[in-house]
């Protein structure tokens, strides 16, 4: 899961809000493309994919889910590997922001976009619903407390859920999570993809219930235009555990994901670790 969703948030990055011109020309799969107005692409992953490393981080600690603990974790794989991507207002808020508890006094979660959706993908590997919109839930309202950014979590962390578990096909995804979340979650997306949360979940749906690889919900992600690297992230989380779906990201992505000290190789390993606390008979 980590693997892919730091691919298809690298090949999205260098495609975010492109003109759809371009973004239809260069949208093959080939190789990584460096953003033609930002710092960010290249095979280089941004705040989608740091952010869930904390996530998933936190989870193969066994720390405990608290606010502050999140909080804390948040800052610390900033600090350690700062990176462009993140909103320019949070941005410097995290450069500001020494500890977790500074975080929580200063920041103002009145968001409803995508920023805790995009890193929930590793939070369906908890062992039952409950746990899922428990833990979604609390680190959401850290920075995106309102119904909307709240619902979007849920929801994006409940697909890889499904899939792990083995809940249905791909095609029933939106109905699974409709039962569970407020939302037209079964309704198909179009057009492009806006800075709200919930767009870029109902994106990811829509391309993993009407694809059936990887490399074709990868495509199809980057497709809709807009916000398209967290709508890349989310399905790539989601899709890369499910048993329906072919396992077939190009070569060449993964050989050129960035490969630092937090890079290909670190994700992984934290991979394998996730699969090994979680996953039943792993």
């Amino acid at each position: 899961m980590i693997l892919e969703l730091a691919v298809g948030d690298a090949y999205g990055a260098g495609l975010e809000y492109v003109n759809k011109v371009l973004v239809n020309k260069l949208n093959n799969l080939q190789s990584y493309h460096q953003h033609p107005n930002h710092p960010i692409g290249g095979g280089k992953y941004t705040d989608d994919t740091q952010m869930s490393l904390a996530i998933a981080e936190l989870l193969v600690e066994g720390t405990e889910w608290t606010p502050l603990n999140l909080a804390n974790k948040f800052v610390e794989v900033f600090k350690r590997d700062p990176r462009p991507g993140y909103a320019g207002g949070f941005y410097k808020f995290l450069q500001e922001v020494e500890t977790g508890e500074e975080f929580l006094q200063k920041i103002r979660p009145e968001s409803d976009k995508s920023g805790a959706a995009m890193r929930a993908g590793p939070l369906g590997f908890l062992p039952n619903i409950k746990k899922v919109i428990k833990y979604s839930t609390i680190q959401a309202r850290i920075t995106h407390d309102t119904p909307l950014g709240i619902n979007a979590a849920v929801a994006s962390a409940l697909m890889p859920y499904y899939f792990i578990n083995n809940l249905g096909t791909k095609e029933n995804l939106g109905k699974f999570i409709e039962n569970h979340v407020e939302g037209n979650w079964n309704m198909p997306w179009t057009g492009e993809v806006g800075e709200k949360g919930y767009m870029s979940v109902r994106a990811a749906i829509t391309a993993i219930a009407e694809e059936d690889s990887l490399s074709k919900i990868l495509k199809r992600s980057v497709d809709f235009g807009g916000d398209i690297d967290t709508v890349a992230t989310i399905a790539m989380a989601a899709a890369a555990c499910s048993s329906e779906i072919k396992q077939d990201l190009p070569k060449e992505l993964i050989e050129n994901l960035e490969n630092g000290t937090y890079g290909r190789d670190y994700l992984i390993d934290l991979d394998n670790k996730l699969k090994r606390k979680f996953r039943k008979n792993e």
